[in-house]
């Protein structure tokens, strides 16, 4: 049964998953967790898991690469804005070496095989591949080895490689152009991208993600102002000179569906039969628990699930968008048509999910409408907290709490 203001299917897809993040909660809990004298318990073995799990680690390429100068490749939205803006990271870095993983990848796979992963996702930099976003500004083949080399080395030792396509650093030249993904124009400019991928690298990668988090980028980006590009309401927390948060994070994310619909049908019409991949996206949410017992908490925890995870599971799933969004977001929702609708249901042979923690979630009365934000739209309240007592065991991170969730009311 639907509830009012909402629909089920984002809250049933994640019941589906809730086996899977029970697993990996219980294991973050154990390694967390410590006996009176301070020991830590031992860590699950692989026994533990069902036959055939994967067990990997990931990356993204802006935090991992480095070599941000070098390769030809040009810049991307986080070069800008980590440069531009060096107050909105918390120690002032950037990524021009980070990890040095762009000359360091042999030793970084050489590690992964000492701890036994299967596999490593990682991220392709979209302006190590196209220095200007574009065909028409040039395929880097230098990019091209780097990534062959990666692909072959990980091979060599036995790891999988799981490639995401767009981990966030879109091309500068592209925000320079057109605006990057407010524009439309960026759907098929992503869609040249991802084939140049396929062509080069698909015949050895098997696993494709189009996206990862689209919700991030969106409220990070384009809501508070505190991701790249830095845009967002000149009252919100990045204090930006240039955005609209009540507005560009729904035009920039349904550009998203779309550039990762259009993929997904070029895979699966060029090159699925004959490379024997599967393609599908990442997507995040949070867990979100009533504060108390009512209907408008149980409401409100129901509409954060439709904000986070059904912003994207609702257009995958049934073509459409929550029936609480369409009803509080009203005409700054775009919509689609009835040829997209069809187009992004069922884009996908799978979907990844990244969990991180719960919150508690208060009913918010309507406000007076002055700052609009996708971050208020859903009337809601997030609090880790409740008569002083937090929902979980702080995990590595101040804002995560270790909590193992349950079924909505």
């Amino acid at each position: 049964m639907a509830p009012k203001g909402g629909t089920t299917s984002s809250a049933a897809m994640l019941a589906r998953l809730l086996p899977l993040l029970l697993l990996l909660l219980l294991l973050a809990a154990a390694s967390n967790a410590c006996d009176c004298a301070g020991r830590q318990p031992p860590i699950s073995s692989r026994r533990s898991f069902p036959e055939g799990f994967i067990f990997g680690t990931a990356s993204a390429a802006y935090q991992y690469e480095g070599g941000a100068m070098e390769g030809s490749r040009g810049p991307s939205i986080w070069d800008t804005f980590t440069h531009q803006h060096p107050d909105k990271i918390a120690n002032r870095s950037n990524g021009d070496v980070a990890v040095d993983s762009y000359h360091l990848y042999k030793e970084d796979v050489r590690i992964m095989k000492s701890m036994g992963m299967d596999a490593y996702r990682f991220s392709i930099s979209w302006s190590r591949i196209l220095p200007y976003g574009s065909l028409s500004g040039g395929v880097n083949r230098e990019g091209i080895r780097y990534y062959n080399n990666l692909i072959d080395e990980l091979l060599l030792k036995g790891i999988q490689p799981f490639v995401t396509l767009f981990h966030w650093d879109s091309p500068q030249a592209l925000e320079d152009k057109y605006g990057g993904f407010l524009s439309p124009n960026i759907i098929n400019d992503y869609k040249d991208y991802a084939e140049v991928c396929f062509k080069e690298f698909g015949d050895r990668v098997k696993h494709w993600i189009t996206f990862n988090e689209p919700w991030s980028f969106c409220s990070g980006g384009y809501a508070s102002g505190t991701f790249a590009p830095g845009r967002c309401s000149p009252w919100e927390q990045g204090k930006c000179s240039a955005g609209d948060s009540g507005t560009e994070p729904y035009t920039v994310c349904h550009h998203q569906i779309l550039a990762h619909a259009e993929t997904v049908r070029l895979y699966k019409e060029k090159y699925k039969v004959e490379q024997k991949g599967n393609i599908g996206i990442t997507l995040v949410s949070s867990w979100f628990v009533p504060f108390s017992h009512s209907k408008s908490n149980d409401d409100a925890a129901r509409r954060a699930i439709d904000f986070m995870l059904g912003w994207f599971m609702d257009p995958l799933t049934r073509g459409e968008y929550p029936l609480s969004m369409r009803a509080l977001v009203g005409n700054r929702l775009p919509q689609f048509t009835k040829e997209q609708s069809e187009l992004v249901k069922g884009a996908f042979d799978f979907i990844g999910l990244n969990y991180y923690t719960t919150n508690y979630a208060d009913n918010l009365p309507q406000s007076n409408g002055l700052n609009v934000s996708s971050r208020t739209d859903a009337r809601v309240n997030l609090t880790g907290f409740r008569n002083g007592v937090p929902i979980g065991p702080q995990a590595a991170s101040i804002t995560l709490a270790v909590h193992i969730p349950s079924r909505l009311p």
